[in-house]
């Protein structure tokens, strides 16, 4: 009696991965490490100049994304991106970045990476392929029905990006999948799908090249367009800058100049009567008001600076200046 052979170690997975085109072999490319470097530094520059063609493509999807994100981040919702590797990296990257760009709080958009923070530069073995660990790391941040959960994943096909998605929908959140293939799994189990085809790797199933780079531009969209909807930047400035360093208040600075063509002396002098608040020195300088009456205004405009200077101006008593 012949016994039917085993299956060949990770057989499905393997065949899984071969319907990738992030993962597909291309033949053009087999012998590129016989190229000289600057033949090498030509072809890989090429095939980047593709990628943001590919992310316009996806532009409506994104934009309804961020629309519905930014729409739950205004009622106090946050934004929660969830990945392994490079994936997960690039959301742990863009959320820590929030804080001294827009002044958000740390927890206004989170990165959670499989495996934890020790992931970030060490490989945790096993970690991407646990939903039941993304749950877990989803139920130790309280998730809610105002929150908004991304799954990042190039092959769209890693359980712990979707198993972030499935909870998350489970609890009511808002739901993103951001793929690098087309039909992902991970997008067909968000609400919103985002399927950034960028083809064949330079170098043969490494995403962290085209597919890392389109991953990084939608997340770029998705945290800088929801804080401008959400009246963190007046135009194309950044009002709520957090002044941490030296840097940043000489960039608080210029800020409040290019916004206002105040001198530098009524600069210095709204920036003290506001305790260092961009936002708000803008807004005395502007709306003629004082420190407090700008913290008043912007509070009542829910942080929007537009709204607090097209806000009447409060009534002085008879006989006072503004400050």
């Amino acid at each position: 009696m012949t016994s039917t052979p085993a299956p060949a170690p990770y057989g499905d997975l393997r065949a899984q991965l071969e319907t990738l085109t992030t993962e597909a072999f291309r033949t053009d490319l087999a012998e590129i490490d016989r190229l000289p470097t600057a033949e090498i530094a030509r072809l890989m520059n090429g095939e980047d100049e593709t990628v943001p063609a590919a992310v316009a493509r996806q532009l409506p999807q994104i934009s309804a994304a961020i629309d519905a994100i930014a729409e739950r981040a205004a009622r106090g919702g946050r934004l929660v991106y969830a990945g392994a590797g490079t994936a997960g990296r690039l959301g742990v990257l863009d959320a820590s970045e929030c804080p001294p760009t827009f002044n958000t709080d740390p927890g206004e958009v989170v990165g959670l990476i499989a495996g934890g923070p020790g992931a970030m530069v060490t490989s945790v073995e096993g970690a991407e392929d646990s939903k039941e660990l993304a749950a877990a790391d989803l139920d130790a941040l309280e998730l809610g029905p105002d929150d908004a959960v991304v799954g990042v994943s190039a092959s769209g096909r890693t359980p712990y990006a979707i198993g972030a998605v499935e909870h998350a929908r489970a609890l009511g959140a808002l739901t993103v999948g951001l793929s690098c293939n087309a039909d992902s799994a991970l997008a067909a189990t968000a609400e919103h799908g985002i399927e950034v085809v960028v083809g064949p790797e330079l170098i043969t199933g490494s995403t962290r090249l085209k597919a890392g780079t389109a991953q990084k531009l939608v997340l770029n969209m998705v945290s800088t367009i929801t804080m401008i909807r959400l009246g963190k930047t007046y135009g194309n400035l950044m009002v709520d800058v957090r002044a941490s360093n030296e840097k940043l208040r000489a960039r608080s600075r210029r800020i409040v100049s290019l916004a206002t063509g105040a001198s530098d002396d009524e600069i210095e002098a709204a920036l003290a009567a506001t305790e260092g608040e961009v936002k708000n020195a803008i807004l005395v300088i502007l709306g003629g008001v004082d420190g407090p009456t700008a913290g008043s205004l912007l509070t009542r405009a829910r942080g929007h600076l537009r709204a607090a200077l097209d806000a009447p101006a409060p009534t002085r008593p008879a006989g006072s200046a503004p400050h």
